[in-house]
């Protein structure tokens, strides 16, 4: 059984690190503004710092909202790079900066320590269920000694290369279920808009070559209008500018990434920065001046 500090106990964290508890693990637990008491009750320890989270731990998992959250998690004062001894692994399981990711391996490397990029998708379903897909940078030898507690985590894991390369994937997926969202959006509310009962262009459409996650789940928050969280519009934002600012670096045109960005944008505008990201489709009514589930 191994010992894991875990930082960052919010949607996602917290049923992630509960799955590692269930398994019989030591789970050593910090979080701001706290920690969910159900964790403790259900066998995890509170720590009062990240750096004591990480002097019990022998692997020490952050998830954390941003690519600062993690800078700060790690190399603030009383912070988890200050409980690190030698041997001891850090794996970020944020969506964050892939170049910042690569600052922050070399200075954790610094201090003999190993760090591994393991970004998730999913959502809170996904981490309740322990069903994640979990996108991993780091060396194969580090890969190999987390992965039995990846898998409590999630299914679909995939060494995808070094470190910061697990962000680019995750980078990668935010696009496309971004630029997913948006095309059910649109389909859905021109089926509507037409005349046609989006339920049953829905169902339809799921049996054939336009099938989707995308289209089960979010096509269904769109016609039932329940645009609670979910996977909140501020953090595909997040991700989004990730990817633009990335690509700017790399000299690529994204043009869909960025209308999908700017369509985000408009729903936090609008006061949805908190809704499901499957709200973007709220932005389009506007425009259209029509609701999906309307009569034509």
């Amino acid at each position: 059984m191994s010992k894991i500090g875990f930082v960052g106990l919010g949607i996602m964290g917290t049923p992630m690190a509960e799955n590692l508890i269930r398994a019989g693990h030591e789970v050593f637990l910090y979080s701001i503004p706290s920690i969910p008491e159900a964790l403790v009750k259900a066998g995890g320890k509170a720590c009062a710092s990240g750096r004591e989270a990480a002097q019990e731990g022998d692997v020490i998992i952050i998830m954390v909202p941003d690519t600062p959250d993690v800078a700060a998690a790690l190399f603030d004062p009383d912070g988890i790079a200050e409980g690190l001894s030698a041997g001891k692994i850090v794996v970020d399981m944020s969506s964050i900066s892939p170049l910042e990711t690569k600052e922050f391996a070399r200075k954790i490397n610094a201090l003999g320590c190993q760090y591994l990029d393991a970004p998730v998708s999913g959502g809170e379903v996904g981490a309740r269920n322990a069903t994640l897909s979990i996108m991993v940078g780091g060396s194969q030898e580090t890969f190999d000694q987390v992965k039995p507690l990846f898998e409590l985590m999630g299914k679909n894991i995939t060494l995808v290369g070094g470190n910061g390369d697990g962000q680019t994937a995750k980078v990668a997926n935010q696009i496309i279920v971004a630029l997913n969202i948006e095309a059910v959006a649109e389909a859905l509310l021109f089926a509507s808009r037409a005349g046609a009962d989006p339920a049953k262009v829905r169902a339809a459409l799921l049996g054939g070559f336009a099938s989707s996650k995308i289209l089960e789940i979010h096509g269904e928050r769109m016609i039932k209008r329940t645009f609670d969280p979910g996977f909140r519009i501020e953090l595909h934002q997040k991700d989004l500018n990730l990817a633009l600012s990335s690509a700017r670096k790399l000299g690529l045109s994204l043009p869909n990434t960025a209308t999908a960005q700017e369509l985000f944008n408009s729903c936090a505008a609008h006061g949805g920065k908190t809704w499901d990201h499957s709200g973007m489709v709220r932005v389009l009514e506007m425009m259209a001046d029509f609701e999906i589930g309307q009569k034509a």
